[in-house]
């Protein structure tokens, strides 16, 4: 069935995630660029999120990191609740990375730049 085997493919793309915690990162940094190209579909870097969590000890293990609540976690992790920005960056640094900003890269010739940027990425700061 379907659900089945999404199921297979998460176990197989955690397990993945679970054996290079650099790989993992650049994970979350495709799925966040690829999220900027597409008006920034919060659901699927929540989805990469969850799974880099879990791939890496779980919500409890990141609950102990980070001093939140498991619950309030889980919550986060599944949309049910926005994230304040300081829990992303509490949840982002016990991931070994963090958020930065970078100016867009414009698409109109109208705009004028003054030279190449690179979207908003995670890098490692372990």
């Amino acid at each position: 069935t379907p659900m089945r085997k999404m199921g297979e493919w998460r176990e197989c793309l955690i397990n993945e995630l679970a054996e290079n915690k650099e790989e993992a990162i650049d994970y979350l940094q495709v799925v966040l660029e690829e999220s900027n190209r597409y008006d920034w579909d919060i659901a699927v870097f929540l989805y990469a999120l969850k799974a880099v969590v879990e791939a890496h000890g779980g919500i409890a293990k990141l609950a102990k990191q980070t001093q939140l609540a498991p619950q309030a976690l889980s919550k986060m992790l599944s949309g049910e609740k926005a994230f304040p920005v300081d829990v992303l960056g509490a949840i982002l640094k016990a991931l070994g990375c963090q958020l930065t900003i970078a100016p867009l890269v414009a698409a109109s010739s109208c705009v004028e730049r003054t030279g190449e940027t690179e979207p908003a990425r995670m890098e490692n700061v372990a």
